[in-house]
């Protein structure tokens, strides 16, 4: 832990106003046990090797901070790492003289939540740093989802619209009103009269009937 402090300081006290460093994305999503990749990039040289690429990057979580990768020369450091990321993080060599220094970060968890950020040093062009933001959050439960009936085309729905609900509303109006006129006619003194004379018209037939 000393040597990588020594080392922090030194890569602190080289930093050149030439030499950029940039990252690919400020802030990233993630969810639990979800793999992310993160990725910085650098400014570098045709003749740049990897034996003259030296990072270490870290996270800083809201409880501690914590060492994601360490490379010394070209050669990654897996003994300065971190255990709670040990086999955890994958990184592409073929890339990194190319300016991009790339980290696979596997299994993520809410505790990992936090700034990431790599110090790059380039010998000679010199050294700089820069940081993003990851948030993690808990694996969103899975729901069962009740089967839902697909819902009617929407010419079906005009149809239904345009057409039935009026025809719809006249049979109610028609029931509605036959309903009214029959207990109208029923209460009516008139239609009593009128249903006095058809039986009394209805039992002098009968009796023409026997005589005959």
């Amino acid at each position: 832990m000393i040597f990588i402090l020594l080392q922090l300081i030194f890569l602190t006290s080289c930093v050149s106003g030439t030499f950029v460093v940039n990252v690919t994305q400020t802030s990233y999503q993630a969810e639990e046990n979800q793999n992310i990749t993160l990725e910085w990039t650098f400014s570098t040289r045709r003749d740049t090797s990897l034996r003259s690429i030296s990072t270490i990057c870290f996270l800083f979580a809201e409880t501690r901070t914590y060492v994601l990768f360490h490379l010394l020369g070209g050669v990654e450091s897996p003994e300065s790492q971190d255990p709670e990321f040990a086999g955890r993080v994958q990184w592409d060599k073929d890339v990194l003289t190319e300016g991009r220094l790339t980290l696979h970060v596997s299994r993520f968890r809410t505790s990992d939540s936090g700034f990431y950020g790599c110090d790059i040093l380039v010998t000679p062009d010199g050294t700089n740093s820069r940081r993003c933001w990851l948030n993690v959050t808990a694996a969103a439960e899975l729901q069962t989802q009740r089967p839902t009936e697909s819902p009617l085309p929407e010419s079906w729905r005009d149809i239904w619209i345009y057409v039935g609900l009026p025809v719809t509303a006249f049979l109610l109006f028609l029931f509605a009103a036959v309903f009214v006129l029959k207990v109208f006619l029923t209460k009516s003194p008139y239609w009593k009269i009128y249903i006095n004379e058809d039986v009394q018209t209805m039992s002098s037939l009968e009796n023409l009937t026997q005589i005959i």
